[in-house]
């Protein structure tokens, strides 16, 4: 944050919190107060990290497979394994990870019910992990965050991917994941392909 900012923030926290004292004391200004302390913690919650997704580089490619649907399409499989394989003067990828992120509804999300979900992202893993294996493709594959984004940005930590591959829906069927296409595309420090299965 600009050293500009803070002086700004803490007089737009302040100044109707007094306003309410002055004008219609105590019992105004608690109300003032905790309309403020709301609003406050109502903007920091909805704030969301900005920054460029990616780690340094290493040597060797890494490719990092995003799937919110399974992949078994034999266009979309051949597709990857040509991504995977040595091609366009690029060497064969070193290693492979394939990762589904257990997509949950609010309800499920409140409940804290979210076995269903993560079922659901280890079906997609088998068959897009059996799919790319009958097609020459080794992967290993995790289950990521409901999000799409954070979970790549939660995997690209530990996993330090030289290219992303992300398969989803179309925007009509899954709107979430085409708002999260155009965020990687805009976050990400490596090249982002998308196939629409």
């Amino acid at each position: 944050m600009a050293p500009w900012k803070l002086p700004l923030l803490v007089a737009a926290i302040a100044v109707p919190i007094a306003a309410g004292f002055v004008v219609g004391g105590p019992g105004v200004g608690v109300g003032v107060g905790a309309l403020v302390a709301v609003a406050v913690v109502m903007v920091a919650v909805r704030q969301r990290p900005r920054g460029t997704i990616g780690a340094a580089a290493r040597p060797g490619r890494r490719l990092l497979i995003v799937v919110a649907r399974p992949v078994e399409d034999p266009r979309t499989v051949a597709s990857i394994a040509a991504l995977a394989d040595a091609t366009d003067g690029h060497r064969a990828a070193e290693s492979v990870l394939v990762l589904a992120p257990a997509r949950t509804s609010f309800l499920d999300r409140w409940a804290s019910d979210l076995e269903q979900a993560r079922r659901a992202a280890q079906e997609n893993l088998v068959v897009t992990v059996a799919s790319l294996a009958k097609a020459g493709v080794e992967a290993e594959a995790r289950v990521g965050d409901e999000d799409i984004v954070q979970a790549v940005e939660d995997q690209i930590g530990s996993y330090p991917a030289t290219e992303v591959v992300l398969v989803t829906a179309d925007a009509e069927t899954d709107p979430d994941a085409e708002r999260a296409a155009a965020e990687l595309r805009e976050r990400l420090s490596v090249p982002l392909d998308r196939f629409v299965v």
